[in-house]
């Protein structure tokens, strides 16, 4: 091997690449002229993305297990520096709520479980979140329940795979008997996702537990558990049919405390490849506590079918109705059927465009029926609106205006008569008149899961963010963040000289510009080159001249007039599309690096590439290839020949480097990871001297050195998913956004 020059700090292995200089630029994709009244969307797949599953693993392997939970333990073993970490909002705009709790002994007092957020407790009924969860825990949540006896439970791991993002497992299952202040570990380490806690109401010992297991890897804590003690020990008393098939959901009958349902769901996730039902999927019944089993048939669709998620509702004011949503392996909804014997014979309820629609093509997002406990024909259903019906599932209407979509969560209030808490993408909701309509939106969530951030030097209270399912959102005028641009929210740029010179994009690269703010927003992407464009695409200005902007779809775009016209300047820096059916804009340019000198640019991609052009795009020089999913290259704008570049990918137990520096100009690359927890790195920053700053599934992390020896920064930092952040030199500030809780801000020295 051949070593390149030293690096600030140690070297440790380096990456020799080749050299040779390919001539790309060529005739630009004919892209149709901009209409003049409207703009055409650039499309990509209608189901939530799978973007941040993409880009953590490799094509060839599978998650390994535990990866996450080992990285958390490294991150927390690092020593920490610099001061503390402050929330900056939002506390607005909210986040996906996956599963909700009511206090038995506290009036009023509701417990959210934020997606990627950790547990949340409101005490004046759904106001106002405080939080409730250790921030150096994993944060990611299924399931929340309470007990007759206030105590509380949290199952971590999301069982719902998409949603932009990977599905973050958990650790277990915990109790807290002080309301969130403190938590115990159950067990259950291995159950990869929680789907549902259900606790016996006349006996709080008495639990059961629907596992999910991992969605990316076979075997371990998977079915439904049984505790008599509490939690102290358990037993699996349903397993699936695959090594792959999880609970999701398990009732217990209101009158027979012998009769329970669960519902199992045979899914995996591979980096190519969707298995969103099989062999294992069902509705199963158990009529002595939970010792056996049987699968219900008499009417349901069976694994023939292909059936995918199915979500179960029973009526508590006449237990033996029940009512079932069955979706298709692929996704789409298949039907929804109707029981009035307990489970032993099933009919299909009438069709409804509205209803079939609410699932779109996505119904693994949802899976859930939530039946009023005082009306056996009045139910709700979830769906990217609410779906609810008063006559048992005959006809249906859809709110699709006063609550935000994609619904997951749903608890009625004992205590007051037609109250009624809703959980969704959007946060918490409350209603007073059983759910139909007359929600009213917490006023007080800081658990938005956001993609990017954007500050400017010109005035330190502007952030501007892309957020999961809730767009573009920005701190001015204020107070608190208001959206400017829907969808879910990706890149965000404000122009350094001009604050009110603003950019956002939604997802697959719809990107607009604006000259007040954010006020009136003017889009352009239908005058990039280009035929895949990522769902986060970049978006970048030069370090010389902001007027210069650069746009990566699968070939490199470049404007010299702020956004306003756009002339490729590469070919295709890709190895070309993927084989994945539904994922079908990979192979794309995931990151954009212009140097200071106006001539020098790097770009990475999703599929493990680094290029470099040294004459504004007339020649591109492969630096890397064969690598995990590029998520940054940067470069030092004083320096061309000085740049980073971070991979991301879970390889546990693996020498794979996920820091690469070069003084080169990326001819030689030497692996600067060093110390840092084995998790994918999501951003660096170049700031003062050799120190170097990393945003990583396990928080964010500093070098004074540049490379090799790093500590944990700050305090105060939830053990978070950060996948952007943003220096500020001229205030010595350092903002991350966190996927899962909100914008924070620290100081730097």
């Amino acid at each position: 091997m051949t070593r390149s020059r030293r690096l600030p700090a140690a070297l440790t292995a380096v990456v020799l690449t080749s050299t040779t200089a390919v001539a790309l630029a060529g005739p630009a994709t004919a892209i149709p002229p901009r209409p003049p009244d409207e703009y055409r969307p650039v499309r990509g797949p209608s189901a939530p993305a799978d973007y941040r599953y993409l880009q953590k693993t490799m094509r060839g392997e599978t998650l390994p297990r535990h990866a996450y939970a080992t990285a958390a333990e490294q991150a927390r073993q690092l020593p920490t520096t610099g001061g503390a970490w402050r929330s900056v909002g939002p506390t607005n705009i909210g986040g996906r709520i996956t599963s909700l709790a009511l206090d038995p002994r506290r009036p009023d007092t509701v417990y959210a479980a934020a997606a990627t957020g950790g547990v949340w407790v409101s005490h004046d009924a759904g106001q106002r979140f405080e939080q409730a969860w250790p921030a150096d825990q994993t944060q990611a949540m299924g399931a929340v329940a309470t007990a007759a006896d206030g105590t509380l439970y949290a199952g971590t791991g999301e069982v719902n795979p998409g949603g932009g993002g990977i599905t973050y497992e958990g650790t277990g299952l915990y109790a807290s008997r002080d309301g969130g202040r403190s938590w115990r570990l159950l067990g259950l380490r291995d159950s990869g996702a929680i789907g549902a806690i259900t606790i016996d109401p006349a006996d709080p010992k008495r639990l059961f537990v629907a596992a999910a297991g991992s969605l990316y890897s076979p075997g371990g804590d998977r079915g439904v558990y049984r505790s008599t003690d509490a939690g102290a020990t358990w037993q699996r008393v349903l397993a699936g049919a695959t090594p792959f098939t999880g609970a999701t959901e398990v009732l217990l009958d209101p009158v027979d405390r012998n009769r329970l349902y669960a519902v199992m769901w045979d899914h995996r996730r591979e980096p190519d490849l969707r298995s969103y039902g099989g062999v294992g999927s069902g509705v199963y019944r158990s009529t002595d506590g939970g010792t056996t089993w049987t699968l219900l048939t008499g009417g349901l669709p069976g694994a023939a079918a292909g059936v995918g998620r199915i979500g179960l509702g029973q009526a508590p004011s006449g237990p033996r109705r029940l009512y079932a949503i069955v979706n298709t392996a692929s996704g789409p909804f298949e039907g929804f059927y109707g029981s009035e014997d307990g489970g032993d014979s099933w009919r299909r309820l009438p069709d409804n465009p509205g209803l079939a629609g609410s699932q779109s093509t996505f119904g693994w997002w949802f899976g859930k029926v939530w039946v009023d406990p005082d009306s056996p024909q009045h139910v709700h259903l979830a769906g990217v609106p609410l779906m609810t019906t008063k006559d048992g599932g005959r006809t249906w209407t859809a709110d699709t205006t006063t609550v935000h979509a994609d619904q997951h969560a749903m608890a009625w209030d004992p205590r007051r008569a037609n109250r009624v808490y809703l959980g969704n993408d959007g946060g918490v909701y409350r209603s007073d008149t059983d759910g139909d309509g007359g929600w009213v939106k917490a006023v007080h969530e800081p658990y938005t899961q956001f993609y990017s951030a954007a500050i400017t030097p010109q005035d330190v209270t502007r952030i501007s963010g892309g957020a999961q399912d809730n767009g573009s959102v920005r701190s001015w005028p204020g107070p608190g963040f208001t959206e400017y641009l829907g969808g879910d929210g990706e890149e965000n740029q404000i122009n350094p000289r001009d604050k009110n010179n603003v950019y956002a994009c939604y997802q697959y690269g719809n990107c607009f510009w604006s000259t007040d703010g954010g006020d009136t927003m003017t889009y352009f992407a239908n005058n990039v080159a280009g035929t895949r464009r990522n769902w986060f695409t970049p978006l970048v200005f030069d370090p010389r001249d902001p007027t210069v902007m650069y746009y990566g779809a699968n070939v490199l775009s470049r404007s010299a007039d702020g956004g306003r016209t756009w002339t490729a300047i590469s070919g295709d820096l890709t190895g070309g599309p993927g084989r994945d059916p539904v994922y079908t804009n990979y192979g794309t340019i995931s990151t954009i690096a212009p140097a200071g000198d106006g001539r020098t640019v790097y770009v990475g991609t999703d599929d493990g590439r680094v290029w470099v052009t040294r004459d504004a795009g007339a020649n591109w020089t492969p630096l890397l290839s064969g690598q995990p999913w590029v998520t940054r290259v940067v470069v030092d704008p004083a320096a061309p020949n000085r740049v980073y570049v971070t991979l991301s990918a879970y390889r546990a137990g693996s020498d794979t480097p996920h820091v690469l520096g070069s003084l080169d100009g990326g001819r030689h690359f030497v692996d600067i990871s060093g110390n840092l927890p084995q998790a994918p790195v999501n951003d660096l920053v170049i700031a003062r001297g050799a120190t170097l700053y990393v945003a990583t599934d396990q928080g964010v992390f500093v070098s004074h050195s540049g490379g090799w020896r790093w500590q944990r920064l700050g305090t105060g930092l939830p053990l978070v998913p950060v996948d952007d952040i943003e220096y500020d030199g001229d205030h010595q500030r350092l903002v991350a956004a966190t996927f899962g809780s909100g914008m924070y801000e620290t100081r730097t020295p």
